[in-house]
């Protein structure tokens, strides 16, 4: 948890590294819906949105307020949204989500993949249990889930059915990393960076991950190129694969 005061230091390397980043492959101008994490709202969200702005595509916030958890008529309301957006741009549209709100991201590609074109998630847990990470009583309180629904968070593990990307830092002092492991396969993967998980979201090395998977064209989803990163890229971005025990023990870790 101490390595969460990274944080701010998170905010000012990416306000620093801005004009650098902003050199990077121009978007298509498809639209991005962006959810926040557990007991935040689409201020929390708003550097990931300006950066996508000034990359040439069209960043929406989410809308509903603070996420509380899925609440009646929440989870109605986001897939109203995406299909007003896909209306208005007559496009696909991907979905990026930190935290909890990474989790909203992956559900909703599941009830509705015709309408999105790629999910990108922040630490998100998915996999595991919500007891390991530190964030599970402060969900119990806003939420009013008292008890685990094993058979509701056995679902949760299952990939989308479009391209899905997992950012995840083994450094999270909230969510358990082992948590926001996607299961690879030809269209997911895993992203590994050194980041906070109050801080993901701003993370200059997470922006371009997120930017990164955003610019590839519609329907030409290739992985992550670890391998092909040299320098300092190599230093930012680890190969998620590097440990002899990965991934399945951990989907049956908790």
């Amino acid at each position: 948890m101490a390595l969460e005061m990274r944080a701010p230091w998170e905010l000012g390397a990416s306000l620093a590294a801005l004009p650098l980043m902003r050199k990077l492959q121009r978007g298509d101008g498809h639209p991005v819906l962006v959810f926040p994490g557990l007991v935040a709202g689409d201020m929390t969200t708003l550097m990931i949105r300006r950066f996508l702005s000034d990359l040439g595509y069209e960043a929406y916030a989410w809308e509903q307020g603070l996420n509380f958890g899925p609440r009646p008529g929440v989870l109605e309301a986001c897939l109203e949204r995406m299909d007003q957006l896909q209306r208005d741009h007559g496009r696909k549209l991907s979905l990026v989500g930190w935290s909890l709100g990474g989790v909203y991201a992956r559900e909703l590609a599941k009830l509705q993949p015709d309408a999105v074109r790629c999910v990108v998630s922040l630490g998100s847990p998915f996999a595991g249990s919500p007891r390991a990470t530190n964030a599970w009583k402060v969900y119990q309180l806003v939420s009013g889930e008292s008890e685990i629904d094993a058979q509701r968070y056995a679902a949760l593990r299952e990939t989308p059915p479009v391209p899905t990307t997992s950012i995840f830092s083994r450094t999270d002092g909230v969510v358990a990393w082992q948590c926001s492991l996607e299961q690879e396969t030809d269209r997911s993967e895993n992203i590994e960076i050194q980041s906070s998980h109050v801080g993901m979201g701003l993370n200059p090395t997470a922006l371009y991950a997120i930017a990164d998977r955003l610019a590839q064209p519609e329907g030409q989803w290739r992985r992550f190129d670890h391998e092909g990163h040299s320098g300092l890229k190599k230093l930012l971005f680890l190969d998620p694969r590097r440990e002899a025990n990965w991934p399945g023990s951990f989907f049956g870790l908790f």
